[in-house]
C-alpha cells in the first residue's frame, strides 16, 4: 500500500508540472473547442501506453547502448514541438462554438489525435520516464512481472488520461470565453507558442541518459 501510494505520488507529480502534453492540451482547448482537445488526451494516453509497452520489453536500454537512437528522437521530437509553436504564433484568430463544438478551423478530431500521440511518443524522456520509474515499484515477490507491469501501467495511462481530460475540459471553458477576446486570444496565442518553442528547444538540447 505504501508503495502504491508513492507511485501516485511520483506520477501526481509529473501530470501537475506543465510541459508540452499540458501545453498542447490547453492551447487546443481555448483555440479549437473541447471536442478536439479530448481527442489529444486521448493521443497522449495511446502515446503513454506505447511508452509503458516499450519499457515493459526494455527497449529504453537502446537510448543507452545506442546515443544515436536517443539523439535522433530528440531532435526529431524538439522540432515538431517548435513547429507546433511557430504555427501558433502564425495562426489568426479564431471562434469557438459557444456549444462546446469545435472550431471550424483546426486539423479535425482526427488530426488533434495524432498531435497528441505525436508529441508525447517522440519525446524519449516520457520513455526513460516509464523505464525508470515502474521498476521501482515491481518485484517477483508480488507476482508475474508482466502482470504487475500491466496494473501499473493501466494506472500511469489511466490516471494521466483523467488528467488530460479536465485539462481539455478547463481550455474548452477559456475558449468559449476568449472566442469573445480577440486580444485575450493573441496574448494565449503568444504565450503558448512560446512555450511549445521553448519545450522543443529543450528537449533538441537534452543531454543523453548516462
Amino acid at each position: 500500500m505504501a508503495d502504491m501510494a508513492m507511485f501516485l505520488g511520483a506520477l501526481l507529480i509529473v501530470y501537475v508540472v506543465p510541459g508540452p502534453d499540458m501545453i498542447l492540451l490547453l492551447e487546443t482547448g481555448v483555440l479549437r473547442g473541447r471536442g478536439q482537445a479530448l481527442a489529444v488526451a486521448v493521443g497522449l494516453a495511446i502515446a503513454r501506453a506505447a511508452h509503458v509497452t516499450l519499457a515493459a520489453l526494455g527497449l529504453a536500454a537502446l537510448f543507452k547502448t545506442h546515443p544515436w537512437a536517443f539523439d535522433a528522437a530528440r531532435t526529431v521530437g524538439g522540432c515538431y514541438l517548435v513547429w507546433l509553436g511557430v504555427r501558433l504564433l502564425r495562426a489568426g484568430p479564431v471562434t469557438v462554438d459557444p456549444s462546446g463544438q469545435d472550431a471550424p478551423r483546426g486539423p479535425g478530431l482526427g488530426g488533434a489525435l495524432l498531435s497528441g500521440v505525436l508529441t508525447n511518443v517522440l519525446n524519449p524522456k516520457a520513455l526513460l520516464f516509464c523505464s525508470v520509474l515502474l521498476p521501482q515499484f515491481v518485484s517477483p515477490a508480488h507476482g508475474p512481472i508482466g502482470q504487475q507491469f500491466a496494473v501499473l501501467g493501466v494506472i500511469l495511462v489511466g490516471l494521466g488520461l483523467a488528467f488530460d481530460v479536465a485539462c481539455a475540459l478547463a481550455g474548452g471553458a477559456v475558449g468559449r470565453w476568449m472566442s469573445a477576446n480577440p486580444r485575450a486570444q493573441k496574448v494565449q496565442s503568444l504565450v503558448f507558442g512560446t512555450a511549445l518553442i521553448g519545450f522543443g528547444l529543450r528537449l533538441t538540447f537534452a543531454q543523453r541518459p548516462a
